[in-house]
């Protein structure tokens, strides 16, 4: 047998033999040129296709083939988008939110999964899987007396050709735990170390259990990440001192932290790796449209605007062009290269999510801190 697209099946025989002949013959979501179908089978008095693609309603009725139990819904999307998704069944007034059961790709969040559609010519990066001839760095979590904090545990990432008698880049990595659960952090180290994308560095990876607060331009996290983790961390590894050789990254929230630190201590940093920036400012007034915990984001965005300088030496910043975040993102750019400061920026047909975050580590962090390999090229 050969594949059914949908408008066959609507056409043509409604059959029990023909509805499984379309399901055993397709890959779903179904995706034809930039045409994404989203198919569910089942009875319900209605299903709703959830995405997250800002700009779009973000519930898509979908249509039941008559006197069949298949519903669907067609996107329109362009090619290399990566959508995550889920599917809303009303039945006798009840709502519940699944995954798609005819898709197999999931990503997985701190709240959970969605199902995730490829759209034409989208690749899930070779270097985010497990490379069995890359050496494996050693992960290990450390507790900290914090002056500000009290006691707060950090990992700490050592690359797998560790040595006491050499010095290394130290990267700082905001919610760093969840980037190794969900954006496969320690496997793109490891790789990029080992194909000598990058040089081999030291990743101290922190996390707060009151990020939206500390996140938010707070001067105790700037005073905990500057005066106390990085001198604790200067005492026990050994690190270049340079500002060149060290690196804030963060995503969402813990992109302002990176960058709110580094404004607050100018100089320190000389990197900076900012994803999906929860840059949220204001042109007219303080009043915002997100709700009460981006005030502080919105008034040091204010002050920042207002008065940039060079903070930093290089930045790297990235957001997907399906994020509500993708004005600020884009339109701080040529502020931050107004200083001076060499600035790149990339965007991705992706949302505000983990994978998106990971399929763009390996341009940042080669591009920040090139390896042996890439600067041959340079």
């Amino acid at each position: 047998m050969t594949a059914k697209p949908v408008s066959d099946l609507i056409a043509g025989s409604k059959s029990r033999e023909s509805v499984e002949a379309f399901i055993a013959n397709n890959t779903f979501p179904i995706v034809e040129a930039n045409d994404i179908t989203f198919v569910w089978r089942g009875r319900a008095d209605h299903v709703n296709l959830r995405h997250w693609v800002y700009g779009l309603p973000s519930s898509q009725g979908m249509s039941r083939i008559d006197r069949t139990d298949i519903w669907h819904v067609t996107l329109k999307l362009p090619p290399t988008s990566r959508v995550e998704y889920k599917l809303e069944i009303v039945t006798g007034g009840h709502h519940e939110w699944v995954s798609d059961p005819l898709n197999r790709n999931r990503a997985h969040d701190p709240f959970g999964s969605n199902s995730v559609a490829h759209g034409k010519g989208y690749e899930i990066p070779e270097w985010v899987r497990p490379d069995p001839s890359a050496a494996q760095g050693k992960l290990d979590d450390i507790v900290f007396d914090s002056p500000t904090f009290g006691r707060r545990a950090y990992g700490i990432y050592l690359p797998a050709r560790f040595r006491r008698s050499r010095r290394y880049p130290l990267l700082i990595v905001h919610d760093g735990h969840d980037y190794l659960r969900y954006a496969a952090l320690g496997i793109v180290l490891d790789n990029l170390m080992a194909n000598l994308e990058i040089p081999d560095m030291v990743v101290a990876l922190t996390s707060s259990p009151y990020r939206l607060t500390e996140y938010a331009n707070d001067e105790r996290h700037c005073r905990y990440i500057v005066d106390e983790l990085l001198p604790h961390l200067e005492r026990f590894f050994p690190l270049r001192n340079e500002p060149q050789s060290r690196c804030l990254m963060g995503a969402s929230f813990g992109a302002v932290a990176a960058l709110s630190t580094a404004w607050r201590r100018p100089g320190t940093f000389g990197r900076l790796l900012l994803q999906s920036g929860s840059f949220a400012f204001t042109d007219i007034g303080d009043g915002n449209r997100r709700g009460p915990a981006f005030d502080p984001v919105v008034a040091f965005m204010n002050q920042l605007r207002a008065a940039p300088f060079a903070m930093s030496e290089r930045i790297f910043l990235s957001c997907g062009m399906y994020e509500s975040l993708i004005y600020e993102n884009r339109s701080f750019v040529p502020l931050l290269q107004s200083t001076g400061m060499d600035v790149r920026y990339t965007e991705s047909r992706d949302g505000h999510n983990w994978e998106n975050w990971r399929d763009r580590l390996r341009e940042g962090l080669s591009w920040l801190f090139p390896g042996p390999q890439l600067l041959v090229y340079e």
